[in-house]
C-alpha cells in the first residue's frame, strides 16, 4: 500500500487550509485562552480534546455527506442560534473571572472537572455552525468526490489530529511558569478581553440571524 492509496490526491491543499484556518483566532482560541491562563494545563486540557472532538464530529458527517442539510435550513439557523447563546455564557463566565485578582498561583478545586471541560470544549466546537460549513467545504470542494472513503478518512484523521495538538499547544504554551510570570498581572485583563471577544463574535452571529 503506497501513500497515494491512503491520501488523497489534493491533500496537501487540504493540510494547509486547514492550518491556515487554525491560525485565524475563534471561539475555541479564546475559550483556550481563557481558561489555559488560570488554571494551566491541566484545567484546559479536556476543553482542546473536547473541541477537537466537535470537530471530529463535523469531519465525519462531511464525509458520509450531510449535504442533505442544504434542504433543512431551519436545522442550521437553530444551530446558529444556539451557538450564540452559548458564546454569550461563555464570554460572561470569563469576564467574571477577569474580575478576580491575577492570582497565578495553580489551585485545582477552581478549575472546571475533567468532565466539565470536556463538555465547555465540546460544545464550543459543535455549537459553531461556521466549523460545519468549513469541514463540508474541504471535503467536498477541495478533497473532491473522487476520492475514496479510506482517503478520505485519513484527511479526516490528519484535521483531527492537528487541532488537538495545535490546541493542547497553545494551552501548554500559556501554562509554562515563564509565560505566566510576564503574564501575572495581566490575567484579569486578558480573560475579560478573551469573554469580550467572544461576546462580540455571538452579537456578530445574532445580528445576521436576526437580518436574514
Amino acid at each position: 500500500m503506497n501513500a497515494l492509496e491512503i491520501f488523497p490526491p489534493a491533500f496537501p491543499a487540504l493540510a494547509l487550509a486547514h492550518f491556515l484556518a487554525l491560525l485565524s483566532p475563534g471561539p475555541d482560541f479564546f475559550l483556550i485562552i481563557g481558561h489555559s491562563l488560570r488554571h494551566r494545563l491541566r484545567g484546559s486540557a479536556l476543553i482542546c480534546v473536547g473541541i477537537a472532538v466537535g470537530n471530529a464530529l463535523y469531519i465525519a458527517l462531511a464525509i458520509v455527506g450531510w449535504s442533505g442539510l442544504k434542504q433543512y435550513p431551519q436545522v442550521y439557523r437553530g444551530l446558529e442560534l444556539a451557538g450564540a447563546v452559548y458564546l454569550i455564557w461563555m464570554g460572561l463566565m470569563l469576564w467574571r473571572s477577569g474580575r478576580r485578582p491575577g492570582e497565578m498561583k495553580f489551585r485545582e478545586h477552581h478549575a472546571l472537572s475533567f468532565g466539565a471541560q470536556f463538555l465547555v470544549g465540546l460544545g464550543s466546537a459543535v455549537l459553531n455552525p461556521k466549523n460545519m460549513i468549513f469541514y463540508l467545504t474541504l471535503m467536498t470542494v477541495i478533497v473532491g468526490a473522487e476520492a475514496t472513503f479510506r482517503q478520505q478518512a485519513t484527511a479526516g484523521l490528519w484535521m483531527f489530529s492537528v487541532v488537538l495538538l495545535w490546541d493542547l499547544a497553545i494551552s501548554y504554551g500559556l501554562s509554562r511558569p515563564g509565560v505566566q510570570g510576564m503574564l501575572k498581572t495581566a490575567v484579569p485583563l486578558l480573560e475579560k478581553a478573551a469573554g469580550l471577544v467572544l461576546m462580540i463574535i455571538a452579537v456578530g452571529i445574532l445580528y445576521t440571524f436576526f437580518r436574514m
